[in-house]
Order: C-alpha cells, then sequence, then structure tokens
C-alpha cells in the first residue's frame, strides 16, 4: 500500500479541518439569516442621521466568522444622544409600527422606554403633588392621572399657557384678589388708569402721560388684585418653565423639561411629568407621536 508523503498529509489535515469547522459555524450562520430575513434584525447603523456614534454605555461585539452580532443594552438611563444603538432601536421600532411605548411608575417616580422586552431608556420623573388647591368657590387635586394615554405633539422651546389655578395659587400665597382681563375691554383702576391690550400686549393707560407696556414676564398686580390675562395674549405666555422640550398627552398632561431639576423623583408638580434635560431631549428626538404612555 502507498503511503503519502508528510506534506501530503498535512494537505489532507487542513481541508478536513476546514469542512469541520465550516460544520460546526453553519447553525450561527442558519440562525443568523433567518434573523436577517424575518426583519427580526437589529440595524447597528443609526437610523437617523442625527444619532451619534455608539457610546461607551452599550457593549457592542461583532463575531465576523459567522456574521453574529450580539448588542448588549443595560436597563438604566441614557443620556440625550449618547447612544445610537439605543436611539436605533426605538428609531426602528416607531418606523415597522413595533410595540413601543412608554411606561410611568408613579410610586416609583420613574419612566421607561421599552422596545418590545428591551428597555432603551429609564429615567427619573417628578409627578403630581397630590395636593389640593382651595380658592374661593374653585378647588384643584393636582394629581397625575393614571391611564393610558398617548403622545399627541412634540413641541422644542414651548411656552407655557398657564391655567386658572396657576393665578388663583399665587393670589392665596400673596392675600390677593383675582380678576380676569379681556383683549377688547379695558379694565378701570384707581387713578383714573386703565388695563388694556394693544396688539395682544397689556398695557396701563394713564390720564395724563397715555399707554404705557407692563413687563411680559411680571405678574399684573394693582389695587391688591391679581389680574389674569386673557388666552392668546402675550402676557399669558411663559417661556422657560417646561425646559426645552415637551411631547403633550392630551388633558393638560404633559411630559417636560424644568428649570427645576432638583423637583427630579419627588411628587411636587400641577400633574405633568417632569423629567431631566438630557432626558426629555431623547424622548423629543426618539419617541414619535402616537406612542403610547401607560401610567399606573
Amino acid at each position: 500500500m502507498a503511503v503519502l508523503p508528510e506534506v501530503e498529509w498535512k494537505k489532507v489535515l487542513k481541508f478536513l479541518s476546514a469542512i469541520l469547522a465550516a460544520l460546526v459555524a453553519l447553525p450561527g450562520l442558519v440562525k443568523a439569516q433567518a434573523q436577517k430575513m424575518s426583519g427580526d434584525w437589529l440595524r447597528l447603523t443609526p437610523a437617523d442621521p442625527r444619532a451619534p456614534l455608539p457610546s461607551s454605555r452599550a457593549s457592542v461585539t461583532v463575531a465576523e466568522d459567522t456574521g453574529k452580532t450580539t448588542v448588549s443594552i443595560e436597563r438604566r438611563r441614557y443620556r440625550s444622544r449618547a447612544d445610537s444603538v439605543a436611539g436605533s432601536m426605538a428609531y426602528e421600532a416607531s418606523k415597522r409600527d413595533q410595540n413601543l411605548h412608554i411606561s410611568v411608575s408613579l410610586d416609583d417616580r420613574k419612566l421607561w422606554v421599552v422596545v418590545g422586552t428591551d428597555t432603551v431608556l429609564e429615567a427619573p420623573v417628578a409627578i403630581g403633588s397630590g395636593q389640593t388647591l382651595v380658592f374661593g368657590e374653585k378647588s384643584w387635586q393636582f394629581d397625575t392621572p393614571r391611564g393610558i394615554r398617548s403622545v399627541r405633539g412634540k413641541d422644542s422651546d414651548p411656552h407655557w399657557t398657564p391655567p386658572e389655578w396657576h393665578y388663583a395659587e399665587t393670589a392665596k400665597e400673596y392675600g390677593l384678589k383675582i380678576q380676569q382681563l379681556s383683549l377688547n375691554k379695558p379694565f378701570s383702576i384707581s387713578g383714573g388708569r386703565k388695563i388694556m391690550f394693544q396688539d395682544g400686549e397689556a398695557g396701563v393707560m394713564h390720564p395724563d402721560s397715555g399707554f404705557a407696556l407692563l413687563p411680559l414676564d411680571e405678574e399684573i398686580v394693582f389695587d391688591n388684585t391679581l389680574f389674569i390675562p386673557p388666552t392668546g395674549s402675550k402676557n399669558r405666555k411663559i417661556q422657560g418653565m417646561l425646559g426645552k422640550y415637551k411631547l403633550d398627552t392630551g388633558g393638560g398632561v404633559l411630559l417636560h423639561g424644568t428649570p427645576h431639576q432638583n423637583s427630579i423623583g419627588k411628587a411636587a408638580t400641577h400633574g405633568c411629568l417632569r423629567l431631566r434635560d438630557e432626558d426629555i431631549e431623547w424622548l423629543f428626538d426618539y419617541v414619535p407621536v402616537g406612542t403610547r404612555v401607560y401610567i399606573y
């Protein structure tokens, strides 16, 4: 019987090893291809062109020999635009109409953004204080309502239109009366003066010196009375109180930023959900209008 030279044996062994390695890798290749064909494949390239490269908060490992991609995402809070993998998951889920939703626990005072079974954002929130305000014959209860809602709209640099309770709360604190103003009808005050509006902005008409505008960033107080500017007037719009972004869920319940960052995680609001600057920016960037919001 002929004996193969040593060089030929090495070639045979190398060929057999290659076949064995291919057989071992085959299940992984089949699984990866099946996932890709079924659409259950995570795109690591950010779908949103505004998103940056992945940060160290997401562990991304690629095994090139099998084509398998592993993405490990911690159940933790992600800072705005700091993790394009998490952002892409939310963005892709919204485009595919997958199970992207927001959950809020009032007991834990936390918010989660969930895609399927993956938590892509965890953030502390400030919730309703639970207090009751009574002023005259009216009363207001400051609770965050439980139930199922949805994101109806989003705004950047939003203005706040103070509800009636804001003026009642301020008047009660300083021992003032309240009076509603009209855009078209002047209101007489002491000294022969009148509060009136020109081009949607409040001012005082003096009998001797004419019309003078009032500061937009101050309450209107004369004769121990706090005056409520009409809705639509410039004096009824306050910038900065809602932070840089807001998501509106209807019924006066907003997810928004706040200049009072130390209130986050506390029962401190009049019913809205306040978030840290980086968290509300993340929501604004990646959570689309129509997303369900579960508050429990």
